[in-house]
């Protein structure tokens, strides 16, 4: 892992971001949401939507960053949505809708069953989030008490094993065929990026030269997550099991604003420290992108032109569209929604 090639001395460093979604990319620049998805036919579909703009909380440090982990969750999880539904439109498929979300859309209306369909996965998503990754961890190493009342000892066997748990699960389902194709267009995503930030037009060809890994990925986000965690937790001691539960949870807040404070340091230097800081979750990124194909590149770069058009002087709705456009590249494969 050649570091001077993802902390790149001459680029510009931005806030854009994006995700990797199901034959696609989503690629965050301000005010402006664009999702580009590869369709069956081989022509490129793109979303674009603004967001509204930051209140004066969501841009305070440290707690900015549980705005933004928020933030990410409830877009994270449309944007998913909307790629999900473009590949069954292409496929014929009309997915039957469950009693609760009919009922739900015959009386409020279609936006308000929408929305809670994507407030019902984020609610699930940090259920799982949360008990698998904070409490199951801290409950496993309960018993570890009987061999050791060392309070630092306790914390870091907790944090290594809770570290251990998120690797092994991004790991296994890495294997996944249709994962593998996600986290291509995750790679994408990032060379993509690095292109732009590097002042260079952004093609396939330019792209292609960039490494997949970046700084300011929410992966390298993730692992700040859990060692700042493990070093956090290691002030409180080693209560009973029911207030370690608890303080975990009250701190998650504090947490995440530390982490993502880490996430945006990182992103604007090339220090040392930074790079030493970076290499845990640079190595996790390892696992989390793969090397794309011309094609998945293309729909990157069509997402961040997107993302880029957003006009002033135009109202939210003129700045927002869906269009189709022909790609030039021929897709080598395309996920498979019957094994999603």
């Amino acid at each position: 892992m050649d570091l001077n090639k993802i902390f790149i001395k001459d680029a510009c460093p931005t806030k854009i971001g994006g995700q990797a979604v199901l034959e696609g990319v989503m690629m965050r620049n301000q005010r402006q949401i664009a999702i580009s998805v590869r369709k069956a036919d081989g022509s490129i579909q793109t979303k674009k939507y603004v967001t509204k703009p930051k209140g004066a909380w969501a841009k305070l440090p440290f707690i900015r960053g549980v705005f933004a982990f928020v933030d990410s969750l409830i877009i994270g999880t449309g944007t998913l949505m909307y790629s999900a539904e473009v590949l069954e439109d292409d496929a014929g498929e009309v997915e039957e809708k469950g009693k609760l979300e009919t009922w739900i859309e015959n009386k409020f209306g279609g936006k308000a069953a929408y929305n809670f369909m994507i407030w019902t996965s984020v609610l699930i998503s940090l259920v799982f989030t949360i008990g698998v990754f904070i409490i199951l961890p801290t409950v496993a190493v309960n018993w570890t008490k009987k061999v050791t009342e060392n309070a630092i000892i306790l914390n870091l066997i907790e944090g290594v094993l809770r570290i251990a748990i998120f690797i092994l699960y991004v790991a296994v389902i890495s294997k996944m065929q249709d994962i593998k194709r996600v986290f291509q267009y995750h790679g994408a995503e990032h060379k993509t990026i690095h292109c732009f930030e590097n002042g260079l037009e952004m093609t396939v060809e330019n792209a292609r030269t960039f490494p997949t890994l970046h700084p300011r990925c929410g992966t390298s986000f993730l692992m700040f997550v859990m060692v700042v965690a493990l070093l956090l937790f290691s002030f409180l001691g080693w209560p009973n099991l029911a207030w370690r539960i608890t303080s975990r949870l009250v701190l998650l807040p504090v947490i995440a604003g530390i982490s993502y404070e880490l996430l945006q340091f990182a992103g604007r230097s090339d220090s040392a420290f930074v790079k030493i800081m970076s290499v845990p979750g640079l190595l996790l990124q390892k696992i989390t992108t793969n090397e794309p194909e011309d094609d998945q590149l293309e729909i990157a770069i069509a997402s961040m032109k997107a993302s880029m058009e957003y006009d002033p002087a135009k109202s939210d709705e003129e700045n927002s569209e869906i269009r189709v456009q022909p790609g030039f590249y021929k897709p080598a494969h395309h996920f498979n929604l019957d094994h999603a």
